[in-house]
């Protein structure tokens, strides 16, 4: 599990629609702070350190590609999502001169824009190798990702490369999902249809290590990904 949540700025006028996307994020470990309108916004973003904006298009007392430019003189990097009920193209068109990273039309899939924050937030910020943080408690078991390692009170479990990578990937997003994609191509490099079934044998043998502690559960999310949930 990450250190630190990566922080949302989320600006949307609906609220009905901005109270579930923002209870959806924190769900899925953001730290979301929501404003109703561009200006609240602006002040928010310029008061605040934000490392990721989902702007509403058309909003109150300032409209979003008016709050994305403003963004932009402040900050060249952050990344920009639009929201909109709008597909025109010059719309789009005129959302990526002002530097934003995608455009999501309403009504959208929560799950396709989770997995668009993750590869934005990846490709801007590459992540710290997985083996930066070297142990992870998972439960009753230790994980020791640099030695390769599982730790069951004074048992010991070698897993080998692969189980290693996957496991470290699934337990610094423990009880988030991650897709199998991005598991296939952090540790196999690419992927494809035998690379995925090696990945469901090698998830087979990590949930025999792991079976000794009921706490622990990696379950595989047809067509979305694998979780690995870890109760107290």
């Amino acid at each position: 599990m990450e250190s630190s949540k990566s922080k949302i700025l989320l600006v949307e006028d609906d609220t009905n629609l901005g109270f579930l996307l923002r209870v959806f994020l924190e769900t899925n470990g953001f730290d979301v702070k929501l404003y109703r309108d561009g200006i609240s916004a602006l002040n928010g973003f310029t008061s605040s350190n934000f490392d990721f904006c989902i702007l509403d298009v058309m909003m109150p007392l300032m409209d979003g590609f008016t709050l994305a430019e403003k963004i932009r003189i402040q900050n060249k990097t952050v990344p920009i999502v639009f929201l909109t009920a709008r597909s025109m193209k010059e719309d789009k068109l005129k959302g990526f001169r002002i530097g934003i990273d995608d455009y999501i039309t309403k009504p959208f899939d929560e799950e396709e824009l989770l997995y668009r924050i993750h590869s934005i937030l990846k490709r801007v910020n590459p992540r710290q190798s997985v083996k930066d943080k070297l142990i992870y408690n998972l439960a009753s078991i230790k994980f020791d990702v640099q030695n390769q390692e599982l730790k069951i009170g004074d048992k010991s479990q070698r897993l080998t490369s692969k189980e290693s990578k996957i496991l470290a990937i699934l337990a610094k997003s423990q009880n988030n999902i991650v897709s199998r994609d991005d598991i296939m191509n952090e540790v196999w490099g690419e992927t494809d249809y035998f690379i995925g079934r090696s990945l469901d044998v090698f998830i087979s043998k990590i949930r025999k290590h792991l079976s000794a502690e009921p706490k622990i559960k990696i379950e595989t999310i047809p067509t979305v990904g694998v979780i690995l949930s870890v109760t107290e």
